[in-house]
């Protein structure tokens, strides 16, 4: 089986998040469905070990927003390479709250829909929800982010807990020895003849050790 056959699938990228005990979290996610349009209803799959699955099950509503081909890579680090467990995600950033009470980022996206959850179904490493849109709104004209812009053009990696994720090929260092240096984790690169040993990734906070040698 050529497993890279889901590559071609299509996919965008987005950020689900709600409130839990007062908290604000979230986390990205690259599986958002519309599943019926009468009434309105998506579908979103997230790992059960993300922190925002669990707060999405016990809050019944969450919101969605989706990123836009010119998000920060701020924002990628913060949502898709972090946990609600331990950082407050929102902090230092522009947010709205929505008719649920969910917050949502106000840059890097272009569109947001506010959440109820209807049905939800274990799927192994993830949990279904399937949800009705109670408002929705356009936030900015920018192209959504596509997962294959993701790849090709941010140059990201995918996350161990996506949907999507596959194991990369191990890089082999260049002639020479190496000058750019990649985080395992999130696809950062780092220019230099090596990482210094108490450095950490900007973008998921990865130490020296994550980084390999790019061809």
């Amino acid at each position: 089986m050529d497993s890279k056959a889901f590559f071609n699938l299509n996919y965008g990228l987005y950020i689900i998040s709600t409130q839990d005990g007062g908290r604000d979290v979230g986390c990205i996610v690259n599986t958002v469905t519309q599943v019926t349009s009468t009434p309105a209803q998506l579908m979103v799959a997230i790992n059960k070990e993300n922190y925002t699955c669990g707060a999405v099950g016990r809050s019944g509503v969450f919101a969605v927003t989706v990123l836009t081909e010119e998000v920060g890579a701020d924002i990628i680090g913060r949502f898709g390479f972090k946990s609600s467990a331990d950082t407050d995600k929102f902090d230092g950033i522009d947010y709205a709250l929505d008719a649920n009470g969910s917050p949502y980022p106000m840059q890097g996206v272009n569109a947001h829909f506010a959440c109820q959850v209807k049905q939800q179904l274990d799927v192994g490493t993830h949990m279904l929800f399937v949800a009705e849109v109670a408002d929705c709104s356009i936030l900015c004209a920018d192209p959504s982010m596509t997962y294959s812009f993701y790849h090709k053009v941010k140059k990201g990696l995918t996350p161990p807990k996506a949907s999507s994720y596959q194991a990369p090929a191990p890089a082999a260092p260049a002639a020479g020895g190496p000058k750019q240096w990649r985080c395992s984790v999130c696809g950062y690169i780092y220019e230099g003849d090596a990482v210094p040993a108490d450095y950490k990734c900007p973008i998921c906070g990865q130490p020296a050790s994550a980084f390999v040698p790019v061809a």
